[in-house]
């Protein structure tokens, strides 16, 4: 893809996206499929589009919260969103995104991403619970194709229930989950459509309580 090419359809998704920054990701996108060769980063069904359905998927996260600086990214797998939303923050003062991921070649992967890259990311390659108590206050938690919503809740309640903000991306089945996680959740909803995927949406989640309290 010419540089011309990616720059525009990146505009289609985030509009106020620099240059810079689309650049940034088109050689994240070539560091990950060297990467791909040697590691399973993504399901290599996906990699020949991957810009479109990793880059761009993940890229339509951060005009939902442009001004938010300190961002949390949950079980980071080979960077979607957090990779690609730090590609965004550079341009941010001020802002960085702490990584988790606990499978130590997929954290590897990560650290040498952002320092190639030279971005504002901040990899742990321990299990989420690991961080509940050293990650205080993210303005906006994130994950992709990692857990049920239920399960997404019981891994970010110390975050979601003391002010933060979620964007979790989900599929096609994102109404069963949530219909699931009512039984024992309350909280503030915001569906927003993907650009990419029709059938797949945003869910931005706030004011987390559990059911009862």
């Amino acid at each position: 893809m010419s540089a011309d090419r990616g720059f525009e359809t990146l505009r289609a998704v985030v509009p106020s996206v620099s240059r810079e920054t689309a650049q940034r990701l088109m050689e994240f996108e070539a560091l990950f499929r060297k990467w791909s060769k040697a590691i399973n980063l993504a399901s290599p069904s996906t990699l020949a589009d991957l810009w479109n359905r990793h880059i761009l998927d993940s890229a339509q996260i951060f005009p939902l919260a442009p001004q938010a600086t300190r961002w949390l990214d949950l079980g980071s797998g080979g960077g979607f969103p957090g990779i690609v939303t730090a590609c965004f923050l550079k341009d941010v003062p001020g802002a960085s995104i702490d990584l988790i991921e606990s499978a130590g070649k997929k954290a590897a992967f990560l650290r040498t991403a952002a320092g190639q890259l030279d971005i504002p990311a901040r990899v742990h390659a321990v299990r989420i619970e690991a961080m509940r108590d050293k990650i205080t206050s993210p303005e906006i938690i994130t994950a992709r194709a990692l857990a049920s919503l239920t399960d997404l809740f019981t891994l970010a309640e110390p975050w979601l229930t003391n002010g933060s903000k979620a964007l979790f991306q989900k599929g096609r089945d994102y109404q069963r989950e949530i219909d699931e996680s009512r039984v024992g959740w309350r909280y503030d909803l915001v569906q927003h459509q993907s650009t990419i995927d029709p059938a797949s949406v945003i869910l931005e989640i706030s004011n987390l309580r559990r059911a009862g309290s």
